[in-house]
């Protein structure tokens, strides 16, 4: 079994740890409507929220079926943004991420997504990991893209704040089935 509160992931630029309350304010304040607005969650609206969605991760973490992560600057420590991989103990995980506004357009998010799929594909077994993404979220499109995630679903899905999305399923194969995909059918 992994020590999912023990696991630190390292990229070039980035350092995922897992979430905690260390971090409570950051996420507070960063994760804003701006920031949700092709996203299911809709922005805390105190800081209660944020710290019931820590100890709600916190719990997926240790019942094995949710990574929850911290994204920081591995330079600096300045928090960046929070990811994660849901559903780690099926065959079909999900993955997501957020950076803050202000960290925008480095490409922080799909060094942290690519961190997090070498990381799955090293520890997990699955048959695809999904990324599911807002048609009109053209930047964050281009995060599956950059992995050789293919468009296998599309659908809509009413968010928390009442907008409806227009998802795009990138789905990203593991390393042994990248050959069994055939895209969007």
């Amino acid at each position: 079994m992994l020590d999912l509160f023990a696991i630190v992931i390292d990229s070039e630029r980035l350092r995922l740890i897992p979430t905690s309350h260390v971090y409570s304010q950051e996420i507070f304040t960063e994760f804003t409507p701006g920031i949700t607005t092709f996203m299911f969650p809709k922005p805390p609206d105190v800081i209660d929220e944020t710290l019931e969605f820590i100890r709600s991760a916190r719990e997926e973490m240790n019942q094995q079926s949710s990574l929850q992560i911290v994204v920081l600057s591995k330079p600096t420590g300045e928090f960046l943004g929070c990811g994660g991989i849901h559903r780690i103990d099926g065959e079909t995980p999900e993955l997501g991420i957020w950076i803050k506004a202000s960290a925008h357009g480095n490409k922080f998010g799909r060094e942290a997504v690519a961190a997090l799929t070498g990381w799955a594909r090293a520890n997990l077994a699955f048959d695809y990991l999904t990324y599911p993404v807002d048609r009109r979220n053209f930047a964050s499109r281009q995060i599956p893209e950059s992995l050789g995630g293919l468009v296998e679903a599309e659908y809509e899905k009413t968010n928390q704040s009442g907008t409806i999305l227009d998802i795009l399923e990138y789905r990203i194969y593991s390393s042994e089935t990248q050959s069994q995909s055939t895209g969007f059918s």
